[in-house]
């Protein structure tokens, strides 16, 4: 019985009655599979995980350049309307600086760990980079301070973080 499921769900599927367009919403299901499938490996993977000081002035300088180069065509930025990029991107791409400031040490520790692997290995099948193969930790870490602090920033805020940034670099 179960193969026989399995099977017409196969030929379905190989007939094209799962619409992969990024103009159609995945099925509930499938949404509440992929989520459920990413927490579980970024969480499986934040063992070990040492989090720098996230305070740091130079590190948060060094991610306000990044940032600004490298993540606000998806990820948007204060002020700023979201590109016609990051309009089509399905599924979206999460807009830090709407998000709430997290007050939960621990939680800012865990999350932080969990943005540190998302932007050092990326996501499959979404438009998030592996920037760990062109960036070093220290950079990356730079990125994650600077998401922390977009919660609720100005767009002024953010202007004079990133003019006063050194810019978009690379370190291998």
């Amino acid at each position: 019985m179960l193969m026989s499921f399995l099977a017409i769900g196969i030929v379905a599927l190989g007939l094209g009655a799962y619409n992969i367009f990024a103009t159609s919403k995945h099925w509930a299901v499938t949404e509440a599979v992929i989520e459920w499938i990413r927490e579980s490996s970024i969480k499986a993977r934040t063992n070990g995980v040492e989090v720098p000081p996230l305070d740091d002035r130079n590190l948060l300088s060094a991610g306000a350049g990044n940032y600004d180069a490298m993540c606000t065509a998806c990820h948007s930025a204060p002020g700023r309307e979201p590109t016609e990029l990051a309009q089509g991107l399905y599924p979206q791409a999460p807009i830090f600086h709407e998000r709430r400031p997290e007050t939960d040490e621990e939680q800012t520790l865990n999350r932080a760990k969990k943005h540190f692997l998302v932007i050092k290995h990326g996501i499959k099948m979404t438009a998030m980079p592996a920037w760990g193969f062109t960036h070093d930790d220290e950079t990356i870490w730079g990125m994650v301070a600077f998401i922390r602090k977009l919660s609720g920033m100005t767009p002024e805020q953010y202007r004079e973080l990133t003019v006063s940034s050194p810019g978009h670099h690379h370190k291998h």
